[in-house]
């Protein structure tokens, strides 16, 4: 792309000189006012067989029953065609023009077109530069092209089975997403071209649903051999849409830990518009799918809650730099929305509500939706409305809160005898809390997911479990930051683990 933008530039570039050669040019041919030439006409334009013009002098000659006849006049300016140049009638055997004073009088005109080597020079100079500049162009298109081919290795800019009413753009070729992503983002993480992802969204095949939410649907989709998320939203959640695709593209956000974006567009199928987000497709599901059909080890369980806090400690984290990335709280992590990888690490997904944190201004970029976060892991102080919205730090420490319960869910269905997946707070609130079901369990009766005893006799458990009480404190400044949560389950990992 970038050598591509360096071509437009050159041609810009010459363009520019030729046209600018080409008005020297007309400003040598433009004639003076006040040229005086014959005439044999009468009238006041025409006085003393003479005339004055600011174009040119010419002498025509005609056959009229045999006879030759001449005229003689002046031509003006805006009569001349093509403007500025030489008339296009003067290059025709009966007409004569010149642009000296009296230049067209004579007893039977020369009618041949005259031009003097300086008149001719200029334009020879002129094609010659413009081809000059066209060869230039076309070597560096060719050298861009080899280089981008190196790019993506050995492979044909336009696979054979693409179709011709399919939108073409050069980098796709047969690339995978992780070779473009690679090659446009350098890692950085700020998203896809939008062109590129517009050029993905409309070669995708929806293959099966695999989620609904309040937001709309998940589905499977396949590009090019290979399995991608298609999470499709309703219109009415446009904000939503927005929100997230617009975070996805944060500069530096890209992490192992969060979930892949590769593009975003709005699709029309005839009734109505879709808005169609394409992230990373992990066909283990999400960690509540994962969890509710499968039981895990110690080794797994740190394996996960470490994964799951490395990806929040990186949301946490700004980045300072010309090019750096905001801290960014998530707001509504939840099970159903981490996603297990193939290898059982997990990735953070979802981030719709997220908000981010302006250094400069030390304020909140807050999203304009009318969505909350699920009731049942809101902390404390979102459900009795006391934290302050217009600082950034309150927001993190109601994710560890967040991620205490979900560490909770994970640890239940780990060991020799595991507890029936249950969701946090399933013995206090209905299956569908509302937020006074919340609030007075949370925050009046100040109570907590219950801790099998079974815990305390083993060891990783156990370590697990003093950290997740950290992360549910009531008082927000009391609990673990992120970077804290995953430093303690890497020791944990370390450790515990290593002995066992």
């Amino acid at each position: 792309m970038f050598q591509s933008n360096n071509v437009i530039m050159h041609n810009y570039l010459c363009r520019k000189w030729f046209l600018l050669l080409l008005f020297v040019v007309y400003r040598k041919l433009d004639p003076v006012e006040g040229l005086k030439c014959y005439c044999d006409t009468t009238g006041p334009s025409c006085q003393n067989e003479t005339c004055e013009t600011d174009g040119f002098c010419f002498a025509s000659t005609t056959l009229k029953d045999g006879v030759e006849k001449y005229e003689y006049r002046c031509w003006e300016q805006e009569s001349v065609f093509p403007p500025g140049d030489w008339p296009i009638w003067c290059q025709k055997g009966d007409v004569f023009c010149c642009s000296t004073d009296l230049c067209n009088r004579s007893d039977e005109p020369d009618t041949t077109p005259t031009a003097a080597a300086w008149q001719v020079v200029p334009w020879i100079i002129g094609l010659m530069v413009l081809g000059i500049c066209a060869a230039i162009s076309f070597w560096w298109a060719k050298r861009s092209r080899k280089m981008l081919k190196r790019g993506l290795g050995s492979r044909p800019l336009f696979p054979a089975e693409d179709s011709l009413c399919e939108p073409r753009h050069p980098i796709l070729g047969t690339a995978t997403i992780r070779d473009m992503i690679e090659l446009t983002t350098s890692g950085s993480g700020s998203g896809l071209p939008l062109l590129v992802q517009r050029s993905i969204a409309r070669q995708i095949q929806l293959v099966d649903i695999i989620g609904k939410g309040r937001f709309g649907e998940v589905w499977r989709g396949r590009w090019r051999g290979e399995n991608v998320a298609v999470k499709i939203f309703s219109s009415r959640e446009e904000c939503s849409w927005f929100r997230e695709a617009e975070i996805y593209q944060t500069v530096m956000l890209r992490h192992e830990n969060i979930l892949g974006f590769i593009a975003a567009d709005n699709k029309d199928n005839g009734t109505w518009t879709q808005l169609w987000l394409i992230t990373d497709y992990h066909e283990n599901g999400s960690l509540f799918d994962f969890l509710t059909a499968r039981t895990i080890d110690s080794a797994t369980l740190v394996k996960m809650a470490l994964s799951v806090a490395t990806g929040l400690a990186h949301l946490h984290m700004d980045i300072v730099g010309t090019k750096g990335k905001p801290a960014i709280a998530h707001r509504d992590l939840k099970s159903k929305n981490i996603l297990v990888k193939s290898n059982l690490t997990c990735v953070i997904g979802d981030l719709g509500l997220a908000v981010r944190h302006n250094v400069s201004s030390d304020s909140v970029d807050v999203p304009s939706t009318n969505r909350v976060g699920t009731k049942r892991y809101m902390a404390p102080e979102v459900l009795d409305e006391t934290m302050d919205t217009r600082q950034f730090d309150p927001y993190k420490r109601s994710d560890v809160y967040s991620f205490g319960l979900v560490v909770w869910e994970m640890a239940r269905r780990c060991g020799a005898l595991p507890d029936e997946y249950q969701p946090p707070y399933h013995d206090c609130v209905p299956p569908d809390p509302a937020l006074e079901d919340m609030r007075r369990v949370v925050c009046l009766e100040r109570r907590r997911p219950s801790v099998p005893n079974r815990w305390h006799s083993d060891p990783i458990l156990s370590s697990i479990s003093k950290v997740m009480k950290e992360c549910w404190y009531q008082n927000p400044a009391a609990r673990l930051t992120a970077l804290r949560i995953k430093k303690t389950l890497a020791n944990i990992g370390a450790g515990d683990l290593g002995k066992m």
